[in-house]
């Protein structure tokens, strides 16, 4: 086979790296390189786009270090059956790549994952190599994200850990029994174990106390990620979820990933020959926002059947199938009250609690808290506006749901 060039391999570990899908950088250390030393320091902001929670635009280099795989996952592309063109990048080449690219303005950091080549500790390895010289070659203070591996040895995890911003291990599929019957060279206790790992090791790099209170993560400052497929088996939005609380609850994660399964070229048979709806990986995004962030349990937003509506939001699905709660007091309501209020965000209820402390909240004032009013009118009673019957209205849910599309046949 001829030797391949820098560019034609950048083309092959480009393309092979976006199934992948956890890698946002929000929460990074800000390495300052204001004292004329280094390079790249961005302050967390992170050529594929990833937005942090506060709406910034990031850019990273998002690369595969290579395609060749011992492993045979039946859903991984690059996995060792699969008949797709295969590329290795040097250390060096990665190294050489992501500097060039932050000098042309290009990214601000790195995203870099791999195939198992040789062993988990060979490949370990090469990517910790290449996040030291970075470091301490080149000076680089951009942010980096290491997909880790994790069947290698603690001792690569914890220096991992020491270089990058970001470690991610993907859990993969929901279930044990699915990992088992795709990818049986890989283990969920493993993986679940190396999780915990690093969570370990976090939580000792906090030893004492800042001024500030406690002191941030020096071990993968921006902590750990996992992702998981979504439709590759038959695992419904309930198992997914109960699995992302538990994934939440034991191990610290900064962010679960979800991916639809898309079938990919050369596919193997104990795979669906359909992709699972983007729209369904939108809603287990939006459910697992409120799992983190607005008090519901797993059990309330997976609806009778385990699925997630597609044609609703989960919180507006709830609140529509639960209307004995609403409408909702504006001025009188506590908090856990108006954070299930379809249309309020928390930044919108920490606003309305704040207002409320000086003085009566119209509803003419929610547009300006950043409240989608539209969603919320049926929900709320305020002093300008009540809901006149809307919550009793047969058709509540239609005026939500988007309007039906003809199907083509072709």
């Amino acid at each position: 086979m001829a030797k391949r060039s820098l560019s034609e391999k950048l083309a092959i570990l480009s393309d092979a790296a976006k199934y992948d899908a956890s890698c946002a950088s929000s929460g990074g250390e800000r390495r300052d390189s204001r004292d004329g030393k280094g390079l790249g320091s961005s302050g967390g902001a992170g050529i594929c786009h990833a937005y942090a929670p506060d709406g910034r635009c990031i850019s990273l280099l998002k690369i595969l270090m290579t395609n060749f795989c011992i492993y045979d996952c039946a859903y991984c592309i690059n996995r060792a059956s699969s008949r797709v063109e295969r590329a290795r990048f040097s250390v060096e080449e990665v190294v050489h790549l992501t500097i060039e690219f932050y000098r042309r303005n290009y990214i601000e950091g790195l995203f870099l994952s791999s195939g198992i080549i040789r062993s988990p500790d060979d490949t370990m390895a090469d990517m910790v190599r290449i996040a030291r010289k970075l470091r301490e070659e080149e000076g680089f203070r951009g942010y980096i994200h290491l997909k880790t591996i994790p069947s290698a040895s603690q001792e690569l995890i914890d220096e991992a850990g020491k270089w990058a911003d970001r470690l991610s291990i993907n859990i993969e599929l929901p279930t044990e029994q699915s990992l088992k019957s795709l990818a049986p060279e890989k283990d969920a206790r493993n993986i679940k174990q190396s999780m915990a790992d690093v969570r370990l090791k976090r939580e000792e790099s906090r030893a004492g106390k800042s001024w500030r209170g406690k002191r941030p993560a020096r071990f993968a400052p921006a902590g750990q990620s996992t992702q998981v497929i979504v439709g590759a088996d038959l695992a419904d939005d309930r198992t997914i979820l109960t699995q992302s609380s538990d994934l939440y609850a034991s191990y610290g994660l900064s962010r679960i990933y979800y991916s639809a399964f898309s079938p990919i070229p050369d596919p193997a048979k104990a795979l669906p020959i359909k992709p699972a709806p983007l729209m369904r990986e939108h809603r287990l995004y939006q459910a697992d926002w409120l799992l983190r962030f607005y008090d519901f349990r797993v059990e309330e937003i997976g609806g009778a059947s385990g699925m997630l509506d597609l044609d609703l939001d989960p919180k507006t699905a709830w609140a529509v199938a639960h209307r004995e709660h609403f409408p909702v007091d504006i001025n009188r309501a506590p908090r856990e009250a108006l954070l299930r209020v379809p249309g309020f965000g928390t930044k919108t209820v920490n606003r309305l609690l704040a207002a409320r402390r000086r003085g009566l909240v119209r509803y003419e004032h929610l547009a300006a808290m950043g409240a989608i009013v539209k969603r919320a009118k049926a929900f709320i009673i305020a002093p300008g506006w009540a809901p006149r019957g809307l919550l009793e209205e047969e058709h509540l849910r239609a005026r939500f749901a988007a309007p039906a599309e003809q199907l083509s046949l072709f």
